[in-house]
């Protein structure tokens, strides 16, 4: 994070609620009993406390049932319990709005007394019940269709005349499609709020040609809506997270602009993640004005990769990087040579005669030997690969 997330009165207002729920996770969650004390000064002292991934979660819900000792109150007080895959168990909160949908629905154009075909599943997984408490707070009815069994949507369409779309992309497509050739009047679906899916120009072109207008936005099952368009550039920054974006493997955060990982602290009571990797990488859009964006999915931050049967990850070669002063970026790439795993390291380094060193630490960490190619900085591709694997 730099100096720009610290600007502004979201930014003061964030820091506020921020330490106000540090105090609070300190006394009541024993996981968090060793926070500092004293109070963060800025955001930016978020990047001195450690990162929580979706392992770490993992691994703490099965110790400690049912949510590893991370909700801010007792299991009674809470609206609904999830099961997602990992298995990963996500709590839902009883405040309104609780996930975060309905800046995201305005944004997109979504009004007060809209009809919602809502296409999420509502089995165990959280995605159609983030999108129900945005809908609820605007004032919005749901039809709960779920997704799947075309006929019944086509059913629902010409009977509840529904103006707003919620659910993956394709789907859209697949309802519109399957509209048209049963001859059914589809002409009252004016709105698509998706995720959980890629949006192509393409795509987004062809539903827009057919009368939708198709706005995404980001988010997870652990922490809601993360970010949404709202017609200016990326995304949007949602109100009750905080995000960072850090080099991959590490908890380091990087210069905006730069692509990283998604770090999200979520700023709520029920379930106050702190510092949450989310594996997804973006970056976040410089020059922008007013509240702060990211340039939406950018991929996976997940890069570790099988050498020579042993597993290398961007934990090594950040670590790499810390111990050969003088490192910018550094890229990994793993290819076939002669029937054989190769590793050649590209880094960014203020010395061309860095390369030795560079490849004697790199066998020490990863215990792998590599070639190493000293490039000038800012040489290589700002898309936050730490690892190619180019076999």
């Amino acid at each position: 994070m730099t100096g720009e997330t610290d600007r502004g009165p979201r930014a003061a207002e964030q820091l506020a609620r921020l330490n106000a729920q540090l105090a609070r996770m300190r006394e009541t969650q024993a996981p968090w009993a060793d926070l500092p004390a004293a109070p963060l000064a800025s955001l930016a002292d978020l990047a001195a406390l450690p990162v929580l991934r979706k392992s770490d979660l993992i691994q703490r819900q099965a110790a400690d049932a049912p949510f590893g000792g991370l909700t801010g109150g007792p299991v009674a007080g809470l609206r609904r319990m999830f099961v997602s895959p990992g298995p990963i168990f996500d709590p839902e909160g009883r405040g309104a709005d609780w996930w975060g949908s309905a800046a995201a629905l305005t944004a997109a154009g979504v009004r007060p007394g809209d009809v919602i075909l809502n296409t999420f599943s509502y089995h165990l997984t959280p995605a159609a019940f983030i999108f129900e408490g945005g809908a609820e707070a605007l004032g919005c009815p749901v039809i709960p269709a779920g997704p799947g069994n075309t006929a019944d949507q086509l059913v629902a369409i010409r009977q509840y005349r529904p103006r707003v779309y919620v659910g993956v992309p394709d789907f859209l497509k697949i309802i519109l499609d399957k509209a048209d050739e049963a001859g059914v009047d589809r002409t009252c679906l004016e709105i698509g709020m998706v995720t959980g899916a890629a949006l192509p120009d393409s795509l987004r072109a062809e539903l827009a040609g057919r009368g939708v207008a198709v706005r995404q936005c980001y988010g997870t099952a652990d922490l809601g809506i993360v970010a949404y368009e709202d017609g200016g550039p990326g995304m949007v920054l949602n109100g009750g997270v905080i995000v960072e974006i850090v080099r991959p493997g590490t908890g380091d955060p990087v210069p905006d602009g730069e692509v990283g990982e998604i770090v999200v602290t979520r700023l709520d009571a029920d379930y106050p993640l702190l510092r949450f990797a989310t594996g997804d990488m973006s970056a976040i859009i410089t020059g922008a004005t007013g509240a702060r964006r990211i340039k939406g999915w950018m991929g996976r931050a997940d890069q570790a990769a099988k050498v020579k049967g042993m597993f290398v990850r961007p934990e090594q070669i950040a670590a790499l990087g810390r111990a050969v002063p003088g490192c910018h970026r550094l890229r990994l790439e793993i290819s076939r040579a002669g029937e054989q795993d190769r590793m050649h390291l590209l880094a960014e380094h203020d010395d061309n005669d860095a390369a030795d060193r560079l490849a004697a630490k790199l066998a020490e960490i990863t215990r792998l030997k590599g070639t190493v190619q000293v490039v000038a900085p800012g040489s290589l591709p700002n898309d936050g690969r730490v690892i190619a694997d180019l076999r």
